[in-house]
């Protein structure tokens, strides 16, 4: 038996090799870019990214997309469905793209890898953050002022600064702050978690800066150095105050 390709002049005996010859051959090309396909099917989904054609319409919002698999995988963000389950914990989620990822912080696979140094991680997205710290690239700007940086979060939560935002509340007392780190070591002062301990003596407290200033009593660091005089000390504030011999400042005054 002959197979003949439906494209060209090429004929075979063997299906096999036909297929093999269709997956070469890409009869379809793409009159706006250089893409060219073995399916028609596929020149039409890729031509919407030219049109910007999004046919694939939520019934529930306003979300659109230009695939139907897309779609599918948004509908789950209204139905709860989560059907890709972790059988190592208790994750789940709604695409196989997010549980693949998730899947390598238990297998430890790294398999995006720096050019540069010895960096690699999960995800293609954080290396591309990465590799802005050799670049120097810092396309996230902050239209108030000149703040520039890697990543888009950095950028929203800098632009708390200029709003006055503060998200982050303290379910048992006023606080409010712009980072969710700050919220739980604001946390601690209620429970009485003090998590950073002293390997020398009873020493805890519920941040590790604290903890970094308490170990130069043990050590007898003093990184705070008089530009005028030998003293140094272990703390800024220390420094500070002793400036003040130097300069004849005298900050605090009588109101009487």
């Amino acid at each position: 038996e002959t197979y003949k390709c439906s494209e060209c002049d090429y004929s075979c005996t063997e299906s096999a090799y036909l297929r093999r010859r269709m997956r070469i051959q890409k009869p379809y090309k793409c009159n706006e870019c250089d893409f060219s396909f073995t399916h028609s099917g596929y020149l039409m989904r890729h031509m919407q990214t030219h049109v910007g054609e999004k046919p694939y319409k939520c019934n529930e919002c306003d979300f659109s997309c230009r695939q139907s698999g897309n779609l599918k995988n948004h509908m789950r963000t209204h139905t709860g469905e989560k059907p890709y389950k972790c059988s190592e914990c208790d994750y789940s989620c709604t695409e196989s793209g997010h549980f693949k990822n998730h899947m390598r912080t238990h297998t430890g696979e790294k398999p995006y890898k720096c050019s540069e140094c010895d960096f690699s991680c999960i995800q293609s997205g954080n290396l591309k953050n990465h590799m802005r710290t050799h670049t120097g690239e810092k396309p996230y700007k902050c239209s108030e002022c000149d703040f520039s940086c890697i990543q888009s979060v950095n950028l929203k939560r800098h632009m708390r600064t200029h709003t006055g935002e503060k998200p982050y509340k303290c379910s048992e007392c006023d606080y409010s702050c712009t980072e969710s780190g700050h919220l739980k070591r604001h946390m601690r002062i209620h429970v009485g978690d003090k998590p950073y301990k002293c390997s020398e003596c009873d020493f805890s407290c519920t941040r590790s800066e604290h903890l970094k200033r308490h170990m130069r009593i043990h050590t007898g660091e003093k990184p705070y150095k008089c530009s005028e005089c030998d003293f140094s000390f272990t703390r800024s504030e220390q420094l500070k105050r002793h400036m003040r011999t130097h300069t004849g400042k005298k900050p605090y005054k009588c109101s009487e």
